[in-house]
């Protein structure tokens, strides 16, 4: 908002009314000027401020893509490491499983060994008697 230099009456009356005038539009240019130089030189610092801001907010997405990037490699490798761990950890409950799966796979073919005797005991306890009471009545009766 520019302001006009005024000048007193007393100034006018000395000088004169055309170069109090002048004096007047002089400094109201003087002003201007100064206003104008102000405006560019803060248009020109904030154009460097912002160039700043700009190349440290670049540096700093830079560092901070680093970061990520490490910690992302970090996670990447342990990640690896307990696929592995946990590998191992599968594999040797497979050979337990399969070890255990084997023995039982061994008891139950013991016990169906077993079991067959077993039936046969009960069918000869059965059939024995049944062939004797078949035998006595086909010879009791005539």
């Amino acid at each position: 908002m520019p302001v006009t230099a005024k000048l007193s009456k007393l100034f006018y009356d000395r000088l004169g009314e055309q170069i109090a005038n002048e004096l007047v539009d002089w400094f109201n240019q003087v002003d201007a000027s100064y206003r104008t130089d102000l405006r560019e030189l803060n248009e020109l610092n904030f154009a460097r401020f912002d160039a700043k801001l700009e190349q440290r907010l670049a540096e700093l997405d830079a560092k901070w893509g680093r970061q990520w990037d490490r910690l992302d490699g970090k996670l990447d490798q342990r990640v690896a490491e307990l696929d592995a761990k946990n590998e191992r950890r599968l594999t040797g409950v497979k050979a337990e499983l399969r070890l255990e799966i084997e023995r039982l796979s061994g008891a139950l073919a013991t016990q169906r060994v077993e079991l067959i005797r077993w039936m046969f005991a009960f069918w000869l306890g059965t059939i024995l008697p049944l062939g004797g009471l078949i035998v006595t009545l086909h010879l009791a009766l005539p």
